[in-house]
């Protein structure tokens, strides 16, 4: 993370933005977040994030209408130039600093807006990936929502590098493939591609939504064997791309790098 951050709006230190220790926030991990790629200095596919953010925020209860869109947008370019990003990423979080219903009767509403900035991680021609025992729950009342809430797909991410792999495709509970730790899963079988539906409890990747816009996608609820007769498999996410993967477990995938990797530089270098 880069040294300095908005904090509602307010240009700090990192090490000086702080949310309240009773809060419903840091005690349960009330929030959302969305992760965003810059490019250029500029977040790509702001109107995806953000409508996805708010829509998040009032999943779960919360009022996002007090943080105007331009205001946060303009708070964003002006992080981004305080830290000089040119080419990175940049996370928005809402976080509900109310106290919690347990522990206090009466309630004050009060949103926080953090906006953090990075540098990309390092890109792999090809990643690794493995099947992850942690399942996805598809009835949770989480489901589609990039909540603060994320030690599942955190612990799941950690499982898997500690045995060698980069990511692992996740699965619900009635044995669909859902998606990956971290990211969105597609692949390709007969020259068709495909992903999951969001019924099967995957996130509405920007990423995933972006692809689905511009290529014919078939969205299906389809059991992890079906993996196994892949063509190619990607994963999607802002930090990511598109990003095709090598292997899974010891399936071993071949050929040249499909033009799908590239449909993200070839939309960005258009606009």
């Amino acid at each position: 993370m880069h040294e300095f951050v908005s904090f509602d709006h307010q240009i700090l230190p990192a090490e000086n933005s702080k949310i309240q220790s009773t809060s419903i926030a840091a005690l349960y991990g009330k929030g959302v977040f969305t992760t965003i790629a810059i490019q250029n200095g500029e977040p790509f596919l702001w109107d995806k994030h953000w409508s996805r953010l708010t829509a998040n925020a009032e999943t779960i209860r919360l009022d996002p209408q007090q943080f105007q869109e331009q205001k946060v947008l303009d708070s964003l370019y002006k992080i981004v130039e305080k830290n000089g990003v040119i080419n990175g990423k940049c996370r928005l979080t809402f976080f509900d600093e109310s106290a919690p219903k347990l522990w206090q009767a009466e309630m004050e509403s009060r949103l926080c807006l953090l906006i953090q900035t990075a540098d990309r991680r390092e890109e792999k021609n090809r990643i690794s990936l493995t099947f992850s025992p942690f399942q996805v729950n598809s009835t949770s009342p989480l489901v589609g929502v990039k909540s603060c809430n994320y030690l599942a797909n955190t612990l799941a991410l950690d499982e898997v590098k500690t045995n060698g792999f980069d990511e692992a495709i996740r699965t619900n509970e009635k044995g669909h493939v859902t998606s990956a730790c971290m990211a969105n899963v597609f692949w390709l079988k007969n020259d068709r591609l495909f992903t999951p539906g969001l019924q099967t409890g995957c996130l509405k990747g920007t990423t995933r939504e972006f692809v689905l816009e511009n290529r014919d996608v078939f969205e299906v609820e389809e059991k992890s064997e079906t993996l196994g007769d892949a063509d190619a498999l990607f994963l999607t996410s802002a930090t990511l791309g598109i990003a095709q993967a090598g292997s899974l477990g010891e399936m071993k995938f071949s050929g040249e790098l499909h033009p799908l990797t590239q449909l993200l530089s070839d939309s960005s270098s258009t606009t």
